[in-house]
């Protein structure tokens, strides 16, 4: 991990990702979490605040020290425990279906291995529990579509390797889990910013098994 990546990518991660539109998305993304949840990507803790009563402790995933301890005084004040599990959201060491709800927000843009770790959320999930993700990609809108494509070597280099052409829906699919709910949608701004502000916010579920 570079210098930018260790000690500057967090901190505009925190800039972007905290406007008024973004928080009504990720209070929205957490309703319904419930019991033991794992977070994939817990970054600065921004989703503490619109955890629900139901969830009763947080296993977060986050790669970056400066994002871990940015979340320090969001994590002291959090009505839940938080641990940190580990770094890597393609491989977690934890058994299958130790989970009741697993949460990613504006994760699965920048893991390295976006289907390995759509694959782990699945495993994790215990059967019938849900997976929240909210997250941008790529657009139906075909005009936006290239310039995704031809933007997106910049967007990795300067947000840490942040892609803006993946499907989300496209990657839980793949990986087992059934789309209960899913809302698409450019968030409020203007049509300049529309590469980047494409969104996705999926309710999904592991099977219950038979």
């Amino acid at each position: 991990m570079s210098w930018w990546e260790r000690r500057v990518v967090p901190r505009l991660v925190e800039k972007a990702l905290s406007s008024g539109d973004v928080r009504r998305e990720r209070a929205l993304a957490c309703s319904g979490l419930s019991g033991r949840v794992l977070e994939v990507g817990f970054g600065s803790g921004l989703n503490l605040p619109h955890l629900p009563p139901e969830a009763t402790a947080v296993d977060a995933v986050e790669p970056s020290d400066l994002a871990w301890e940015m979340s320090a005084a969001r994590r002291s004040t959090a009505a839940v425990p938080v641990t940190r599990v580990g770094l890597n959201g393609q491989r977690i060491d934890a058994d299958s279906a130790a989970y009741d709800s697993v949460l990613c927000t504006f994760s699965l843009c920048t893991i390295p291995d976006a289907a390995l770790a759509a694959r782990e959320m699945a495993r994790l999930v215990r059967p019938g529990g849900t997976v929240h993700v909210l997250e941008h990609g790529l657009s139906p809108d075909a005009r936006v579509a290239r310039w995704q494509q031809r933007l997106e070597p910049l967007e990795k280099a300067i947000a840490g390797g942040c892609h803006l052409t993946r499907d989300p829906v496209a990657l839980l699919e793949q990986a087992g889990l059934e789309i209960i709910e899913r809302t698409q949608r450019y968030l409020p701004g203007p049509a300049v910013a529309r590469p980047w502000v494409y969104g996705y916010r999926i309710l999904a579920r592991r099977p219950a098994e038979v």
